[in-house]
């Protein structure tokens, strides 16, 4: 088992299983794309345990506190870490987080998209430290996002 393995089991965290769409969704790109010492991560939102997506769903500030918005992008750190470990095997493989870009599904005037995605940020950090884990990152808010997903969020990451 991997060090970041070893401290997700720690903090009584389990990485999701492999991505279930929706019935009749087909989508035509890797959820994550590695080139040179480069791995680029497609868009990830919360999936439950069985891989299905995780409730609640909807648009932060309206159906979903700002605390389960934060859990939201606790729940996509997850995913991406799966995704992550399908492609390259072991977690340890990451050298470095560098960028993140985050999205929020955000209701009318709701506008702490930073406050949500540190939910991602603070796991990371965690995970892998501040050398390891702190990356650049952008936090935004959207009219929408595919299947009502509270939170997107896509990454960079340097591998060995």
């Amino acid at each position: 088992m991997s060090a970041i393995e070893t401290k997700l089991q720690s903090l009584g965290l389990t990485l999701p299983g492999p991505i279930k769409l929706p019935p009749n969704v087909v989508l035509k790109f890797p959820w994550v794309r590695v080139r040179g010492n480069r791995a680029f991560i497609s868009g990830h939102g919360a999936l439950a345990p069985d891989g299905s997506l995780a409730q609640p769903l909807g648009k932060v500030g309206e159906h979903l506190t700002l605390e389960q918005g934060y859990q939201s992008a606790r729940l996509t750190a997850l995913a991406i870490l799966a995704s992550l470990k399908t492609e390259l095997g072991d977690l340890d493989r990451v050298t470095a987080w560098l960028r993140v870009f985050g999205m929020v599904n955000a209701g009318q005037g709701f506008n702490r998209f930073p406050a949500v995605i540190n939910g991602f940020s603070d796991l990371i950090t965690e995970l892998y430290g501040p050398e390891r884990g702190s990356h650049a990152r952008s936090a935004v808010g959207m009219a929408g996002l595919p299947f009502d997903l509270p939170v997107e969020i896509e990454a960079e990451v340097a591998i060995a």
